[in-house]
């Protein structure tokens, strides 16, 4: 083991490192929250990237994988339809856009909604946050390096430590790091497993999209979820905010969704060629099954491809919640004191996903039951919003409200009771959303 120890300890060196240099060339706010709105296509792709990529999108697709087969491509698969239809919107969600989701919803819908979004954005992130701690504590338990909450705390402690000190210049370097090792690293164990084979029998793609343990009804609260996430969402938004122009957002977004899905394969591939270790406790499987084979340098290196995946996503979502909450207090992440106040909720935020992170770790369902809340609340409002269709500013947010609270609902009565109505809940919460967006304005008539 002293191999991967010595890999794993450069790599969060490296990081830490990286965080202390971008703290010096932090020069006012727009650094601090957006880069300066100056990332190259190369940035913004890599972070773009790296962000999508992460642990909870490889947890979820090889958890998934061992329980419904090649039919769990479709997890990133629905990331990578959500990033071309993004596309489309891209060039003017960088126009709308400033430092955070809720301003463009405040800009949409007037202030009321605008509180609404950055009371209920942060409550849905904590939970992504604290998903991405969990892969990074089983990476490093799985591997007998530390145990479970020595793993989140090193893990956890390395991103908040960066993302304090750097803020986004500090994620633009780590996140286009973290992708070329992502996506190299993906390719190199791909290509290690198909030689360790003897002979590779894959079943035909098409009857095994769907089966008993995944229906229809399942890809469609995954693209209601999960992919709409990819449409609207702070952490997306984010790298399309500290894009230098327009074109740059949008030939980001195509080439990082054309990425995606051969990574959806060979993580799907992964998990379907290596059944389950149901001996092992859920914190001491390790995240990429199969790897036995590799000796401990290779395995060293998978490790560092997990800790990218896993730090490049909670550093986004970390810094885009502090922004949220800082503008909270301040009104305008302009003020003088939202600086500091958003460096102090990096901290608190941090620490508070840790203590989830410890208690609990179930990575796909606490993953989609925050998704679950966050897209029955936000993706109708941002859509109309930048479509400009004609709806009721006054409801909006109570439709945001309603609509995320009964997803909410719907998700935690199928993930905890097993209820079928659940399914149709979460549906029924756009409905509901759309009821008070769309209804008759009577002030205005």
């Amino acid at each position: 083991m002293t191999e991967i120890k010595i890999i794993l300890s450069a790599y969060l060196v490296l990081m830490a490192a990286i965080g202390v240099f971008s703290c010096f060339k932090i020069k006012n706010a727009s650094d601090y929250y957006v880069s300066g709105r100056n990332g190259s296509w190369w940035q913004i792709s890599g972070s773009l990237f790296a962000t999508t990529i992460g642990g909870s999108a490889i947890l979820g697709t090889i958890e998934l994988s061992q329980k419904a087969g090649w039919a769990a491509v479709w997890f990133l698969g629905s990331a990578a339809l959500g990033l071309f239809i993004l596309a489309i919107i891209a060039p003017k969600v960088s126009r709308l856009g400033h430092y955070t989701l809720p301003e463009m919803i405040g800009l949409f819908y007037g202030k009321k909604a605008e509180h609404t979004a950055t009371l209920m954005i942060p409550v849905a992130w904590l939970g992504i946050i604290a998903v991405q701690i969990i892969a990074g504590a089983k990476v490093l338990s799985g591997l007998s390096l530390m145990t479970y909450p020595q793993g989140a705390i090193t893990c956890g402690g390395v991103f908040i430590f960066y993302t304090l000190l750097g803020g986004q210049k500090s994620i633009l370097k780590t996140d286009f790091v973290q992708a070329i090792i992502i996506f190299a690293g993906l390719l190199i164990l791909f290509f290690l497993k198909l030689k360790n084979m003897r002979e590779v029998s894959l079943p035909p793609a098409l009857p095994t999209l769907f089966n008993d343990n995944f229906r229809f009804i399942d890809l469609l609260i995954l693209l209601l979820t999960y992919s709409v996430t990819f449409i609207v969402g702070p952490d997306i938004y984010s790298r399309i905010f500290c894009a230098r122009n327009e074109k740059t957002s949008r030939n980001s977004v195509i080439l990082v969704a054309f990425l995606i899905v051969p990574v959806a394969l060979i993580l799907t591939f992964l998990g379907v060629t290596t059944p389950p270790d149901g001996s092992a406790s859920p914190e001491k499987q390790f995240i990429l099954p199969g790897t036995s084979f590799l000796n401990p340098w290779q395995l060293g290196i998978i490790a560092v491809i997990m800790l990218s995946a896993i730090m490049s996503s909670a550093d986004t979502t970390l810094l885009s919640t502090s922004m949220i909450l800082s503008e909270l207090f301040t009104g305008n992440l302009d003020h003088k004191r939202s600086f500091s106040l958003t460096r102090l909720f990096i901290l608190l935020c941090g620490v508070l996903s840790l203590w989830i992170a410890i208690r609990v770790t179930s990575i796909l369902g606490a993953l989609l039951l925050s998704l679950s809340f966050y897209s029955g609340a936000f993706i109708l409002p941002v859509l109309a919003g930048i479509a400009g269709w004609k709806v009721n500013r006054s409801l909006a947010y109570t439709g945001m409200i309603a609509g995320g609270f009964t997803a909410l609902t719907g998700k935690i009565s199928q993930e905890v009771y097993h209820q079928t109505w659940g399914y149709w809940m979460i549906i029924a919460a756009f409905f509901v959303n759309g009821i008070f967006l769309f209804s008759r304005n009577r002030k205005l008539n």
